[in-house]
């Protein structure tokens, strides 16, 4: 339970490994500075009792020496002049059996010293002593370490190993946040490179760079696309051969109806066949648009390799100014080197080119031209003049079988097929009106994804 709150289930593994690697170098920090401060301990215990003692018998040959030399009756304690200003860290007195003070440094407060110690070391109050007899117990020399001094220096060795610490902390955040960023970098590429595809984007994920134990993910998940992009071929040749089936059927049925009519004269057979003949054109164009939502709805809609979309947009143009009805009206706006590269699939584009065609022209103005756009950022649209669409009325004209206010007829699918291809390849129909730099009219405008630039 502690765990699940430290790491949330969906939190960053790269802050993860950051928090993990920081408090494991702080607490191994603070683990070893609290080893070093035990050692430190006996080894300053050990050097300051070897400094009293040292003075101690310094001191005792010294104050031996004074004691005799001094004149007979003189029982006043003497103290020894200092050389220097200085501030004693290790102080002494020497006494008699009887306690009274013969010698003492120049800062000793005899005071603080304990009465009768015994042979060797004595720990006070924050103090140290260490006392030796000699002369038969006639001399006692004892010694003291300045209240605290011990304790001082042992606080000050371990700050030493402890603040470096504060510095190192945040270097050492820094430093290792850094370290796993550039190392995760590859993980990075490949979540981002999963994040923006969209549904169509079947390519083969990039594993060169991935490190052992992510690569064979991405290679799963190359091996499940792959698998993916089989079956979806299926699916679109199946679709392909359906289109092809039902084509011919519906054709030979409107090619006979047709017959049928020449040959009849006029009347109400006549009258019928010509209405058989409208539902069967109807049931082309329904079935057509149909499978071409189906192609819209799959996926397969965004290309491994970009493609110019220039060619493919002059061959649907061509298809619409055979017809001596739309020739006049069509005007087209490409780039001046006949160039924009585009990752959508030239099948699905082809597609929404002909449906926004198709759209402009028949809910157009017939008496004025639509302009046909694709510029070299890939942006394309088609515009045309006529009365302002409600903004009501726009929201809903993406729906399936929705046709607005026309009275044209139609199936009502040519925009919701668009808004389906731009949504598949990630990016989406913008419906203005009026349209751009007009009164009046109506424009769909999309954004076709572009290659990413190296």
């Amino acid at each position: 339970m502690k765990t699940a709150r430290l790491f949330p289930p969906r939190g960053s593994l790269q802050r993860r490994l950051s928090l993990i690697l920081t408090l494991g170098f702080t607490a191994l920090w603070l683990a070893g500075t609290l080893a070093a401060g035990f050692i430190l301990r006996e080894e300053i215990d050990e050097v300051f009792d070897s400094a009293l003692q040292e003075v101690v018998q310094r001191v005792l040959p010294l104050a031996y020496t004074e004691i005799l030399n001094r004149e007979s009756g003189d029982a006043a304690p003497q103290q020894l002049p200092s050389v220097g200003e200085h501030k004693e860290f290790i102080t002494y007195i020497v006494r008699d059996a009887e306690g009274r003070v013969l010698l003492q440094s120049h800062d000793a407060e005899p005071e603080h010293f304990p009465h009768n110690p015994a042979h060797g070391f004595l720990s006070g109050q924050n103090t140290r002593f260490y006392t030796e007899n000699a002369v038969k117990g006639t001399i006692i020399v004892t010694a003291a370490e300045r209240p605290g001094h011990r304790q001082k220096a042992l606080l000050d060795a371990v700050k030493m190993l402890v603040w470096p610490l504060a510095v190192m902390l945040p270097l050492g955040i820094l430093g290792t946040w850094s370290m796993i960023a550039l190392a995760f970098r590859p993980v990075v590429r490949l979540r981002d490179d999963i994040e923006h595809r969209d549904g169509g984007n079947l390519a083969p994920l990039d594993t060169s760079l991935l490190p052992g134990e992510i690569g064979p993910i991405a290679e799963a998940i190359n091996r499940l696309m792959e698998r993916l992009r089989r079956t979806l071929d299926a699916e679109r040749t199946f679709t392909a051969n359906s289109a092809h089936e039902l084509r011919t059927p519906v054709a030979a049925a409107l090619a006979q109806t047709q017959r049928l009519r020449s040959e009849l004269i006029d009347g109400p057979v006549r009258e019928r066949a010509g209405e058989i003949e409208a539902a069967l054109h109807r049931l082309a164009r329904l079935s057509e648009k149909l499978l071409q939502l189906a192609k819209a709805e799959g996926s397969g809609l965004v290309a491994e390799e970009p493609a110019n979309l220039v060619p493919v947009l002059d061959i649907i143009v061509d298809e619409f100014t055979r017809r001596p009805a739309h020739a006049e009206r069509i005007e087209v706006e490409v780039p001046e080197n006949g160039t924009t590269v585009s990752l959508i699939d030239i099948d699905a584009f082809a597609i929404l080119a002909r449906n926004l065609i198709e759209n402009a022209l028949k809910h157009g103005d017939s008496r004025q031209p639509i302009k046909i756009s694709l510029d070299v950022d890939a942006l394309f649209s088609v515009s045309n003049r006529g009365a302002i669409v409600p903004r009501e009325v726009l929201d809903r004209l993406t729906h399936r079988f929705e046709r607005g206010t026309a009275e044209t007829e139609g199936s009502g699918l040519g925009l919701a097929i668009a808004a389906t291809i731009a949504a598949g390849v990630g990016s989406r129909l913008d419906l203005l009106s009026p349209a751009s730099g007009l009164p009046d009219g109506f424009e769909a405008r999309i954004r076709l994804p572009r290659p990413v630039q190296t």
